[in-house]
């Protein structure tokens, strides 16, 4: 039986909004992620690079919130087959130190074996508005 890479992408995305807005568990994060997930970012970003495995993930994204304290989503599409989906992200971040707030949008590819999610790899509009959001540069 297949499981719906929508039904688990929903649900992580509900685990991740929980671990960085109430501080919820990150193991329920990591129900939806295979023990050998990488997420690939953009090297120029401060948490860019190769995260891999549980514990890689984990340290990804609290770097990540070491940047940001604030993400919402205005837009989500999605499009998907039985391994892969593709999102569309349009929406708002703000840094932690600058406080300012970015509206920009992303692509994700985002793979899936067995249930569960195995590779993140997103696709900025502009990393160079990213950096400038997070540090003491003009505003983007």
């Amino acid at each position: 039986m297949t499981v719906d890479v929508m039904t688990t992408l929903r649900a992580f995305y509900a685990a991740e909004a929980a671990y960085l807005t109430e501080g919820a568990e990150f193991e329920q994060m990591a129900a939806h992620l295979a023990s050998d997930v990488v997420m690939h970012q953009a090297s120029s970003l401060p948490y860019g690079g190769e995260w891999r495995g549980h514990n890689g993930f984990r340290k990804f994204i609290d770097a990540m919130s070491e940047s940001w304290d604030g993400l919402w989503f205005d837009e989500q599409q999605f499009l998907s087959d039985d391994d892969r989906v593709v999102v569309y992200s349009r929406g708002r971040l703000r840094a932690r130190r600058t406080g300012r707030t970015l509206k920009t949008s992303l692509l994700q590819w985002i793979s899936f074996r067995d249930g569960l999610i195995t590779e993140f790899r997103p696709y900025y509009h502009d990393t160079t508005a990213v950096l400038a959001t997070l540090t003491a540069g003009p505003n983007p």
